[in-house]
């Protein structure tokens, strides 16, 4: 995966990504119950697990085919705005990407800025709102690079980075939202789960 990805290839970067998810549903949920209904771990960890069910039953897919069937399965499986606001993410990207068998490294930017803006387009959140689109964004801008690992690289370091950016962010979006002032203090689970699966797919991108 490190110059080009074809559908298999992507397929195991999200079986690694679900992987990711699982290891680390226990402190999304943390995070989320600190701001949020304490459920994001969850949510997320079960949306995946049928994203992998539905891998197993689908093989030979182009990219487009695997992030498009990732996105249909976060909707319908993922509770709460998590599944529409990733299942957006990853729409957008199999949009972007179209019919091809092969990604280079600028249909992996071009995938990552269209599936950034379906999740403003859905949530109308903007940088500072202490949501995922504090990870996204950085990542997008980020993603730049000679081959797929580069890129992906590239945007996990960023989104990485920006986590502790939302810490004493006052959430003006979503449940934390209620909270105001109390919000600060603490990580968007959003933006921590945008970085666990852009990290895991960098990770992937190595192999």
């Amino acid at each position: 995966m490190s110059g080009g990805c074809d559908g298999p290839g992507v397929a195991a970067a999200i079986r690694a990504v679900a992987a990711a998810i699982a290891d680390q549903h226990v402190e999304l949920t943390r995070l989320d119950r600190e701001i949020g209904d304490g459920d994001h771990g969850e949510n997320m960890n079960r949306g995946f697990k049928a994203v992998v069910a539905k891998l197993d039953a689908d093989q030979g897919m182009a990219p487009g085919a695997v992030l498009k069937l990732v996105a249909m399965t976060l909707m319908s499986t993922v509770g709460g705005a998590s599944g529409p606001l990733y299942g957006t993410a990853f729409l957008r990207a199999a949009t972007a990407v179209g019919d091809t068998d092969q990604l280079d490294a600028a249909a992996v930017g071009a995938a990552l800025a269209a599936a950034l803006g379906g999740v403003q387009a859905r949530g109308k959140a903007v940088p500072g709102d202490k949501t995922m689109v504090d990870a996204l964004v950085p990542a997008a801008e980020a993603a730049q690079g000679d081959s797929v690992a580069e890129v992906l690289q590239a945007a996990a370091a960023a989104a990485h980075d920006a986590v502790a950016t939302t810490i004493p962010l006052v959430a003006r979006k979503g449940r934390a939202s209620y909270l105001g002032e109390r919000s600060a203090g603490h990580a968007d689970p959003g933006a921590t789960s945008t970085a666990v699966i852009l990290g895991a797919l960098a990770e992937a991108a190595k192999g």
